[in-house]
C-alpha cells in the first residue's frame, strides 16, 4: 500500500468540498493525475491489486477530509469566505508553473495548442454565470435518489478534470447544500447513493481522460492548463472589503502560494 497517498488524498478531499476548486488540479499539483487516472483505468485489469494499492489509502485520505472537514468548510464559506477562496486561489496559482514544467510547454506547444488552452479556458470560466441559489431537499422519492445518483455520476466526471469542480456541479444541479448537510449530519441514505454515483462517474470518466493521455498528451496538458486557469474566474470572491478583509485575504493567498510551492518541490523534485 502506498500509504503516504493518505495525505495527498486528504488534500483532494479538502478541496472536493469547496465550489470552485477541483480534486484533480490538486492531483495535478501532487503529481500523481497521470497515476490516478491509470489507477482508475486498470480497476478491472489483470494488475488490479497494485492499482488498489494506490487508490485504496488515496480514496481513505479523500473520506476522512470530507467527513471531517465539511463542518469546518461549511463554517469557513459561511463566515469567512472570501479569505477561504484566497486560499484556493493561491493553490491554483502556485500549481500552474509545475503544470507549464510538467509538459515542457515551451517545447511541445505550438499555435494550436494555446488555441485549446484559450478555448478550455472560456469554457471553464463562463461555468461562473451559471451558480445559482439552492435549499436543502428534504424529499425522499425514488426520483430524488436518482437525482442524487446523476448528480454524483457528473460531480465526479468533473472532480476528475482539472479546473472543473464537481461540487461545483452539484451546486449547478441543485443539490450541493443538501450533500453537504448529509455529510455533516451523517445521512447514510443521500451519502450511499451519491456516493454509488461518484463512483460510477469515476470509472467511466478514467477511461475517456486515460485514451487522450495516451494519445493526444500534449493537446490534453493545453485543456488541463486551460481549465486551471479558467476555475481562477469560477472562484475569484471580488475584491476584500475593508482593511482586515485584505490583510486576511493576502496572508490566505500567500499561504496557498507557499503550499502548492512546498507540494510541489516534494512531489516533483523528490518524487
Amino acid at each position: 500500500m502506498e500509504w503516504r497517498n493518505i495525505y495527498r488524498g486528504l488534500a483532494m478531499g479538502a478541496s472536493d468540498v469547496v465550489p470552485g476548486v477541483s480534486g484533480g488540479t490538486i492531483a495535478v499539483l501532487l503529481g500523481i493525475y497521470d497515476q490516478l487516472i491509470a489507477s482508475l483505468n486498470g480497476l478491472f485489469s489483470r494488475e488490479w491489486k497494485r492499482h488498489l494499492s494506490f487508490l485504496i489509502p488515496l480514496g481513505l485520505g479523500v473520506s476522512i477530509s470530507i467527513f471531517t472537514l465539511a463542518k469546518l468548510m461549511d463554517w469557513l464559506l459561511l463566515h469567512y469566505p472570501g479569505p477561504t477562496y484566497y486560499l484556493f486561489l493561491g493553490l491554483i496559482v502556485g500549481v500552474l508553473p509545475y503544470l507549464f514544467r510538467e509538459i515542457d510547454a515551451k517545447t511541445n506547444f505550438r499555435k494550436r495548442h494555446y488555441g485549446i488552452l484559450l478555448v478550455s479556458l472560456l469554457l471553464i470560466g463562463s461555468l461562473d454565470f451559471l451558480q445559482e441559489i439552492e435549499t436543502i431537499i428534504t424529499d425522499r422519492s425514488w426520483q430524488i435518489y436518482l437525482l442524487f445518483f446523476f448528480s454524483g455520476f457528473l460531480g465526479s466526471a468533473a472532480m476528475i478534470l482539472p479546473g472543473i469542480s464537481g461540487s461545483f456541479i452539484l451546486l449547478v444541479i441543485g443539490v450541493y447544500h443538501t450533500v453537504l448537510h448529509a455529510i455533516s449530519n451523517f445521512h447514510f441514505d443521500i451519502i450511499i447513493i451519491t456516493g454509488l454515483g461518484i463512483a460510477s462517474g469515476l470509472i467511466v470518466m478514467s477511461k475517456i481522460i486515460h485514451y487522450f493521455l495516451s494519445r493526444f498528451q500534449v493537446g490534453t496538458f493545453a485543456v488541463i492548463i486551460g481549465m486551471v486557469i479558467g476555475s481562477l474566474f469560477v472562484i475569484f470572491p471580488g475584491a476584500p472589503e475593508g482593511m482586515k478583509g485584505l490583510l486576511l485575504s493576502v496572508v490566505t493567498f500567500a499561504t496557498g502560494l507557499f503550499f502548492a510551492y512546498i507540494l510541489g518541490k516534494v512531489e516533483y523534485d523528490e518524487g
